[in-house]
């Protein structure tokens, strides 16, 4: 009996050894090939990022795990050839194990020289220059009416894997770990509100027809499982499942759960003092952080960990609607555009990127670095922009008024 026991083990453990063998030389084999496929990308298109950084020889002093997680990284970029940035950050530390790649991708990304400077996230306003003495920006003083203002940012949690490396039970986990937080906003008498899921068998599920009311009013993210590089990047895995949005009672403070990042925070309002929504994103963030168990999620070199690197550092895009008829009056917001770049800041129609302008001339402006930039510099940077346009704006109806 022992013999045959033995026997049996025997083959067992053969037979376990070959499917070892052969489960490792098909992961070699399909390593090798996304490596030479990223080799061959950065020969045809030198304007991918990632491709354009890879180097053998780093990659080849990474021990077999990194070398399985630093490939995972790179996924995106390797099945989109035409990529621009064609990597995405899956474990919170990817950035500091990963750093010689990473360096050069950021520096690369956001134009900036990390011998040189050092990415600092500060939100104070003291001391920053162009701005009005009392520090309030307050757009009436600039003969603006209100606007619709709006800034967001990014966190992920510590514990748990970036989106690109969660499975559906953990994504489902992370939301309800993030329902404990929203219990007690819920609770606060300046947020209260609500939260939904799209979740199926989540305790406050929606039904589609709900949450396409949401997408239509700007308030809960898209259907993330049309995007080929989310998809090809794994953070669109599992959709719906772990997506939700908490939504305050007077829906001008939402939090987005499961999106390119775990956490998507973001304050709007129709006012005319910045400040305003400004400060309460910052409230709002040290209050969500606070009660969140393990921290989100810094690099000590780079700030505000991101799933993207294009987000990386302050996370944030601070941006505002702003009616410029005489600027866009051929149709285009190009001439917006030409005053704009060179003040580092972004125009988009409505919807967002690619998107056509308001019929009413009516832009969306936002200063385009998240990196290398402090909180506070973004806010400024919107400011000084909102306030040139504004200048511009009146020049073009005098040259088209003026005998």
């Amino acid at each position: 009996l022992t013999f045959h026991w033995l026997s049996v083990g025997g083959f067992a453990v053969t037979f376990f050894f070959r499917a070892l063998n052969n489960t490792t030389k098909s992961s070699i084999k399909m390593a090798a090939a996304k490596v030479n496929k990223i080799l061959e990308i950065k020969k045809t298109n030198p304007q991918h990022i990632a491709a354009a950084c890879f180097d053998m020889k780093y990659y080849e002093s990474l021990n077999p795990k990194h070398k399985e997680r630093f490939l995972k990284c790179l996924n995106s970029g390797i099945e989109n050839p035409e990529s621009e940035m064609g990597v995405y950050a899956c474990q919170p530390d990817d950035y500091d194990i990963f750093k010689p790649f990473f360096t050069k991708a950021l520096e690369k990304c956001h134009k900036v020289d990390l011998s040189k400077t050092k990415h600092v996230n500060n939100w104070s306003l003291e001391g920053v220059e162009g701005l009005p003495e009392d520090g309030k920006l307050d757009l009436t003083k600039i003969g603006l009416p209100a606007l619709s203002m709006r800034v967001r940012t990014g966190r992920n949690l510590n514990k748990f894997p970036l989106p690109g490396s969660m499975t559906k039970q953990v994504r489902m986990d992370l939301e309800i770990e993030m329902g404990k937080v929203f219990d007690k906003l819920i609770a606060m008498p300046e947020f209260g509100g609500r939260y939904v899921s799209i979740t199926p068998g989540h305790p406050n599920f929606i039904d589609d027809a709900e949450y396409q009311d949401l997408v239509k009013a700007h308030i809960m993210f898209k259907d993330m499982s049309a995007d080929r590089f989310l998809n090809t990047a794994g953070i669109s895995d599992d959709w719906p499942y772990g997506r939700g949005c908490y939504i305050s009672e007077d829906k001008g403070f939402i939090i987005w759960v499961g999106e390119e990042d775990h956490l998507r925070i973001m304050c709007m309002k129709k006012g005319t003092v910045l400040n305003e929504v400004f400060d309460r994103l910052k409230a709002a963030i040290d209050i969500v952080e606070k009660l969140i168990d393990g921290g989100c999620a810094y690099s000590d070199d780079f700030g505000v960990v991101t799933s993207c690197p294009t987000n990386i550092g302050t996370g944030m895009r601070a941006s505002v609607h702003i009616q410029l008829p005489e600027l866009t009056s051929d149709g285009t917001d190009a001439k917006v555009k030409a005053i704009a770049k060179p003040l580092g800041l972004s125009v988009r129609g409505l919807g967002g990127e690619h998107t056509p302008i308001g019929s009413d001339g009516t832009v969306d402006i936002s200063p385009s670095a998240r990196f290398c930039i402090s909180e506070a510099q973004i806010i400024t940077a919107l400011y000084k922009g909102i306030k040139l346009l504004k200048e511009k704006e009146e020049s073009a109806f005098l040259d088209r008024t003026d005998p």
